[in-house]
This record gives structure tokens, sequence and C-alpha cells, in this order.
């Protein structure tokens, strides 16, 4: 029987030190996984690797890694080999908005770099270490973490073409590296209510000095609330695991239905869509 679990598949997260980065280093450990955890910052990942190799069997190892910098994304690679002998699974977590940067005139080129640099380049110089490896292992599970923005038109320039080249990165992935036994796909994932979501939505009522941007953002999701960090680390250990051993290329949008619909309020007063149906 196929289960959920990482034993023997050893697995590198970037961006691990918070969030979902660090949810889903706890969700892979849980599974049995060894781990290697990495951030810019040293410290946040050596206390969230003390305390999950406290709480969880699998082993977690702490590195330092800026994942914009080649030299630094091959010791990162050197140093998963080292500790666990192979790499079978890569997430590539890492990267970040520039919320100044929200439309495409307020968007110099720098910025517009440096989006591209965190959010698609750095995918692209782990995954090209990490392939000789995986293949030499035997095959493995390449999981990008990708955005609702990539899909279709929000903001966040910069951010958002990056998250749309994830697309085209992991299918071209699949496409040469499955008869490899390389499996590669994106989660494209919509507002997940971590600690600076929540007060990015505090500063944007602060800003416009309204009190429902909480509610409006979440009338756009017909489940009526945001996703969790458990949710997303929930989905990426079904990709890394063998139960999507026959799953590459994909897109799994992870959305609560923001991409299906338009705004709740607008189809419950045009379809009266908040009639609960009854038996015939």
């Amino acid at each position: 029987m196929v289960e959920l679990s990482l034993a023997d598949r050893p697995a590198i997260v970037t961006g691990a030190s918070r969030g979902i980065g660090r949810e889903i280093a706890a969700r892979f450990a849980e599974a049995g996984g060894d781990v290697v955890v990495c951030s810019r910052t040293y410290e946040d990942v050596e206390a969230v690797a003390t305390e999950l190799t406290q709480t969880h069997d699998g082993r977690v190892v702490p590195v330092e890694c800026d994942v914009t910098d080649r030299e630094a994304v091959r010791d990162l690679v050197d140093t998963t080999i080292q500790e666990f002998g192979d790499i079978r699974v890569l997430v590539n977590n890492a990267g970040g908005a520039d919320e100044s940067a929200n439309l495409l005139h307020r968007c110099d080129e720098e910025t517009f770099e440096s989006m591209v640099d965190l959010n698609l380049k750095s995918q692209f110089l782990l995954s090209k270490e990490v392939l000789p490896a995986m293949v030499a292992a035997g095959g493995g599970s390449i999981i990008h973490m990708g955005s609702v923005n990539g899909l279709f038109g929000i903001g966040l320039s910069g951010y958002s073409e990056a998250k749309s080249g994830l697309l085209a990165l992991s299918r071209n992935i699949a496409a040469h590296y499955g008869q490899h036994g390389v499996r590669s796909n994106v989660i494209s994932a919509a507002t997940i209510e971590t600690a600076n979501r929540r007060a990015e939505m505090e500063n944007t009522e602060e800003r416009t000095g309204e009190t429902s941007a909480r509610e409006r953002w979440l009338d756009q999701y017909p489940l009526g609330r945001f996703g969790t960090p458990r949710e997303v680390a929930d989905t990426t250990l079904f990709l890394a695991s063998e139960m999507s051993s026959f799953l590459t290329g994909e897109n799994l949008v992870l959305d609560g239905g923001l991409t299906t619909s338009l705004p709740t309020s607008f189809i419950n007063e045009v379809y009266d869509a908040d009639e609960k149906p009854t038996p015939n």
C-alpha cells in the first residue's frame, strides 16, 4: 500500500524559516523524512531544525543559503548529499513580493529583476543543480511554489510574471526528465493565512482607513475562508510522496475557489446562490 511517507526520500525545503516553508518542513519530518531546511539567515533555520528534530522522527539539517546565488545553491546541494547520500525531493518554496511594485508603471527595472531572480531564477538554479543527484538516485519530485498571481491579472509586477514563468519551467522539467524518473509540479496557492499575510491585511486597513479589508478579501473566496500553511504542506507532501507517482507537469491550484468564480456577494445578488438547496 502506498502511503504519504517520505522515509528514504531526502528533501530540500527552501525558505523554511517561517510560514509555509516551515510548515512544509514540519510535515515532511512528521512523515519520516530527512530534510535540509534553508534560508538566508542561519540562526532562523537552526531554530527550526532544533525544534523539529526534537519533536519528529526525521533528521532536519539547517543550511544558510541565498537561493539567488549559484555558488550558495551548489553548496546547499553538496551539503544535502553529504548528509543524506542523495536527494529525492526539492521544494522550491523561497520567494516573495514587493508590494510597492503593485502596478507596472510603479515597478522599476531593478525591482523587476530582483523579483524574477528570487521567484524564478532561483528555482531554475536549484532545479538544475539537483537534477544530476536526483537522476542518479533513480528519480524524485520537484515542487515549485507558484501563485494564483501567475494565472490571471491581479497585480504585483515582477512577482506575477515570475510565478507565471514557473509553469513553463516545471513543464519543461517534467517533459525532459520524466524518462529518468523525475517529476515536476507547481502549486499555485491563493491567500494563505500566515502572520505576514495577516499583517498585510491590517496594513491595508490602516492605509485606506477601512475596517473591512479582510471581509472584502474573503468575498473573493467561495469557501469563505483563506487557506492555512498546513493545507499547503499537506498538498506538498502528496506531491513529494509516491501517492502522486503518476502526476507530473501539472499545476495544482490551491485557492479555495478563487479562480472559479466572481465575488460571492455578486453571485448571491444575481443568482441567489446563498439559497440553500432543499430535497425535491
